[in-house]
């Protein structure tokens, strides 16, 4: 199967601990029949995280390393395109969700057909207009 990953599981997998990832995210993510991706607006939402040391944990020296790393963890990134943005208009918010990066990873996952693992609970409101979401209960 092919799957997204929200920014925060990003985070905790590049983190190596398993801690904050259920035993069915850790299978998903271990099993090599499937291909992770993450969306471009996740890894520059990541980045950011990093230079405002939100994320100090994380083991890297540099923004540099971060991106080799992804790259090396065969997660494909998908940059966010016409497509998308397309998506992304159409989407419905859901009151008090306003993470304009949250919308951009959800509208990408829909238009691409492929589910988000998220440990963001917000993300199941959006099910109903076709999110198919896998909740990452930490």
């Amino acid at each position: 199967m092919r799957y997204y990953i929200d920014t925060n599981v990003l985070i905790f997998y590049l983190s190596r601990t398993k801690d904050d990832l259920s035993s069915k995210v850790v299978d998903i993510l271990s099993d090599y029949a499937n291909t992770i991706y993450v969306s471009s607006v996740a890894v520059q939402e990541l980045l950011l995280l990093y230079r405002i040391e939100k994320i100090k944990h994380l083991r890297f020296k540099s923004e540099a390393d971060m991106l080799s790393e992804i790259k090396n963890s065969n997660i494909e990134m998908v940059f966010f395109n016409e497509y998308h943005f397309a998506k992304y208009a159409k989407l419905e918010i859901v009151a008090g969700h306003k993470d304009m990066n949250d919308h951009a990873i959800i509208a990408q996952a829909m238009s691409d057909k492929i589910a988000l693992i998220s440990s963001d609970k917000e993300f199941s409101n959006y099910t109903a207009q076709g999110l198919n979401f896998v909740f990452n209960k930490r």
